[in-house]
Formats: structure tokens, C-alpha cells, sequence
């Protein structure tokens, strides 16, 4: 689709998912045992024709550099089709200066030099499913500056805290973004997705930078809701905001249901991910595995309940691990019980027995530690 680039933007200054983004951005982290977040609005992106795709990198970029490569496992057009990863190095000493303005105008040049008339910018920390040609094709039609894309959620009090919402008229124009603090229950989650003009994105990002420096685009797409017509669209199926560590806990957890799963994954719609040859898991004598997701190449002994369980992992004879995210290439050794935990990539846990968070309060395994 020639209509429209786009752009994967990072996650906001509030959004840190404990442990795990001290040693990757938000997009490179493990969703699911075999994806990484970035998949899903890369996937989303290509699905819908737009294969022009920037992404924008604020802070320790080799895992995603390297998981993104050439691009070409996006199913992107090899001729004129371009996965570019761009990086911003001012004000990483810095933090409150280093947002997404200061990405974007640091990269404008790389923004002026595509010639598509719109821009479709999506965030690289929400998992969820969307048709952009469709939503564009709305907002052409609609005649408005700016459409946003919102969930609404009836569970505002307890998740989504610090995302934005949108404040809606009864025509669905959208009158402010603010932030979501826990005092209502039902708000309209702002999914941080934005269709507008490319020329009127560069003006914006202009204006922001002139405005303050701590200006992210939300900022400034609520300051100008007053003199813009800006649009709100409704989002329909799964959707999950990876912007703590519970949150990116239960996200994974949650697509363990076979009916929740279908909200999100369709054969129509495939979600890409770089993949690596493996054998398929082995399940010796003596295992169980019940209501878990197992990716390909464990050697699976033990117990497995209610878990999601990343490539490569080892669970020898009598281990047990309950409602826990394993990343790729854990070693659960004989007779250990893991419970409510996150434990990262390259971890081994061989000499202590028992690992058991409060449900609810998940804990986190370092990555590469040794326990």
C-alpha cells in the first residue's frame, strides 16, 4: 500500500517492565514463548499492505537489531519493502529528554524522504490485531486530521494504569487524552495508534519540540484536540499493554485460553516471528504437561501446569513448574518447584528446591543467573 508508512514507536517514559528492560527495549522482549513484542505491529503492518516500516529504538538495541534483521520473516516486499530500525542517541543520560519527539526529530530527515501522503504510527509495548488499511480507509473517509485507535475496557480501576484514555463526544471526536490514574471503572483505553498526513506528523513533532522539551506525541495530539479534528476508533478483540511486570505476567498467562488465543491469533492474519531450526519438544516418561504452551525444542521430564514455556528449555525428572513464563534456554534441574515467577533467558536453577512467589505478585529470575 502506497498510502501510507509506518512507524513502531517505543514505549513511553512510564512504561518499564521490571527486570526484564534493564537488558532489552520493550519490543525485544519474549511474548509468548517464540515471539518477540515487535511481531505484532510489524505482523499488523505487513498484513495490511505497508511495507515501508520504521522502528524506532530509544535504549540497548542489539537484541532487537538482531531479532529484526533484514526483515524479510515480515513477509515485507524484498524490492521496494523496508523494515529500517532507527536509533535516538541524544539525552540517553537523560531520560525525561529522550522521548519520541526527540527520536523523531532527531530522524526526520529518514521521515521527509519517504513519499507516501500518510503516516500509520503504532507503539511496540500493546499486543493485539489490527487491519491498518481498513482503519486508514476510515479515517480518509471520515474527512478528520487525526483518528486514534481506543479499547474500551470495563477493568480501568485495576489494569491500563498509566496508559492514556481518550475522552470521546457522543460523535466519537476525541476531546482529550489523559491519564489513567484507577479512579473509573470503565474508560476508553488510548492504544497509543495514530493515522494523520505525514506533513501534518512533522508539524506536529516541530510544534512539540517548541512547546517543551519533555513533550511526547500524546502530549501534543491532546494540546491540539481543540483545534483539530481528531477521530476516535474502536478496537474489537484481544488486547494487552506490556507496561509493567504484572502486566506483561498476566498478558502472557492470559493467552493460555484456548478462546482468548483466538481473539488474537488467526490463520488469516499470521503474526511473524524470526525462527530458528529446531527439533520438535520430546516428552520423556513421567511428564505432565497440563494447560500450558511449550515452544519447540525442550526436553520436557517433569511437571508443566498453567505455564508458558519459551524454545530450548530443560525440565528434568521431578521439576514442577506452576503459572510461570520461561524464557528460552531455562534449566529447571531434578526435583525443583517453580511457582509464580518469570524467570529470563539463560537462567539455571539447579540448586536451590523450592522457587515460590505469592500468586498475584509474581517474581522475577534474572537473566543467566544461576540459582
Amino acid at each position: 500500500m502506497d498510502k501510507a508508512f509506518g512507524i513502531v514507536n517505543f514505549g513511553g517514559r512510564r512504561f518499564w517492565v521490571e527486570g526484564m528492560q534493564e537488558y532489552r527495549p520493550s519490543g525485544a522482549m519474549s511474548f509468548l514463548g517464540r515471539y518477540r513484542t515487535v511481531d505484532f505491529p510489524i505482523s499488523n503492518l505487513s498484513n495490511s499492505g505497508i511495507d515501508r516500516i520504521q522502528v524506532y529504538i530509544r535504549r540497548k538495541p542489539r537484541s532487537l537489531v538482531e531479532h529484526i534483521g533484514t526483515g524479510r520473516h515480515y513477509n515485507i516486499n524484498s524490492k521496494r519493502g523496508r523494515v529500517h530500525v532507527l536509533f535516538s542517541e541524544n539525552g540517553m543520560d537523560h531520560d525525561i529528554y529522550n522521548n519520541d519527539i526527540a527520536a523523531f526529530l532527531e530522524n526526520m530527515e529518514c521521515i521527509e524522504q519517504i513519499n507516501c501522503p500518510y503516516v500509520v504510527i503504532v507503539p511496540s509495548n500493546m499486543v493485539y490485531v489490527q487491519d491498518f488499511n481498513e482503519l486508514l480507509q476510515t479515517h480518509i473517509e471520515s474527512g478528520a486530521d487525526i483518528t486514534l485507535l481506543y479499547h474500551s475496557t470495563d477493568d480501568a480501576k485495576e489494569h491500563f494504569l498509566n496508559c492514556n484514555t481518550v475522552n470521546l463526544n457522543k460523535q466519537k471526536g476525541v476531546l482529550s487524552l489523559e491519564m489513567n490514574r484507577g479512579t473509573a471503572k470503565n474508560r476508553s483505553i488510548f492504544m497509543d495508534t495514530y493515522i494523520m498526513k505525514k506533513e501534518l506528523f512533522m508539524d506536529l513533532v516541530h510544534r512539540a519540540h517548541k512547546e517543551s522539551s519533555m513533550y511526547s506525541l500524546a502530549d501534543i495530539v491532546s494540546l491540539v484536540c481543540p483545534e483539530l479534528d481528531v477521530r476516535g476508533v474502536a478496537h474489537r478483540g484481544f488486547f494487552a499493554t506490556l507496561t509493567d511486570f504484572k502486566s506483561y505476567y498476566d498478558a502472557n498467562l492470559s493467552l493460555i485460553d484456548f478462546k482468548t488465543a483466538l481473539s488474537l491469533f488467526d490463520p488469516e492474519w499470521p503474526i511473524y516471528t524470526r525462527t530458528n531450526d529446531s527439533c520438535p519438544t520430546q516428552y520423556f516418561e513421567g511428564a505432565s504437561v497440563k494447560n500450558s504452551v511449550v515452544s519447540n525444542g525442550c526436553l520436557v521430564e517433569g511437571s508443566i501446569e498453567n505455564s508458558v514455556i519459551g524454545r530450548g528449555c530443560v525440565i528434568k525428572k521431578g521439576a514442577v513448574i506452576k503459572n510461570c513464563v520461561i524464557m528460552t534456554d531455562v534449566t529447571v534441574a531434578e526435583g525443583v518447584h517453580l511457582e509464580n515467577l518469570v524467570v529470563d533467558k539463560h537462567a539455571h536453577i539447579v540448586h536451590v528446591k523450592e522457587v515460590i512467589a505469592e500468586p498475584g505478585e509474581p517474581a522475577y529470575v534474572r537473566r543467566g543467573d544461576v540459582l
